[in-house]
């Protein structure tokens, strides 16, 4: 029973795997988030650094079973490509915090801190729907249940690019040097990315729904 259960892809491994690589992007998003009150002190960027890429090592084994799972299993739970779709699309949040945090430790912030907490707010909260969207799949949900947390969603995206122009917009006219002005538009940039890794992974979800509602 047992063989032919992971033969045929209904035990719920899938789900399993999906879920930790969910868990796994939104802990790297509140990694980022403890950071934010010493974004001037290069101990603490380390620290979070160094827990940043223990979470990526994480997420890349998980990424790999998933892979792993795929070529050994005839029939899965969600179609092959739904679920690679949505594997890439988590791993790449985890991959941007991490290119965030290490441009913190090659030029911390004396300055200009208080910029970035709004954008890393809403980057945790949209890691956390995207988990919430995840950890659903498992109960095979209709459209109208998960219909909040993807217009949720689709809503932090949209404001989330609107506060960058708007934070551009206050850099290119404010009192910052050219240094520190490259220098946080790049991170504005990095942080609408992920924020925007976190709406495409929250898209095949949604996707996946419609498809088998």
């Amino acid at each position: 029973m047992n063989f032919l259960k992971r033969l045929f892809g209904r035990d719920d491994k899938f789900y399993d795997l999906l879920e930790a690589s969910a868990d796994e992007a939104k802990n790297s998003a509140c990694i980022l988030a403890g950071l934010m009150p010493f974004l001037d002190d290069k101990v603490a960027i380390q620290a979070s650094l160094e827990a940043l890429s223990q979470s990526r090592r994480k997420h890349k084994r998980i990424s790999q079973e998933i892979t792993t799972q795929l070529c050994r299993t005839f029939v899965t739970p969600l179609e092959r490509e739904d679920i690679e779709a949505l594997s890439s699309g988590l791993s790449r949040v985890p991959k941007t915090m991490e290119k965030i945090v290490e441009r913190l430790l090659i030029c911390p912030l004396n300055n200009h801190a208080e910029s970035m907490i709004k954008q890393v707010t809403m980057l945790e909260q949209a890691a956390t729907i995207v988990s919430v969207m995840v950890h659903s799949l498992r109960t095979n949900p209709h459209v109208e249940e998960i219909e909040d947390e993807y217009g949720q969603l689709q809503t932090l995206e949209g404001d989330a690019d609107r506060f960058m122009i708007s934070l551009l917009g206050e850099l290119f006219n404010g009192q910052a040097d050219a240094k520190d002005a490259l220098f946080l538009k790049d991170m504005y940039e990095l942080l609408e990315k992920a924020i925007d890794r976190c709406r495409d992974a929250g898209n095949v979800v949604f996707q996946v729904v419609l498809k088998y509602s």
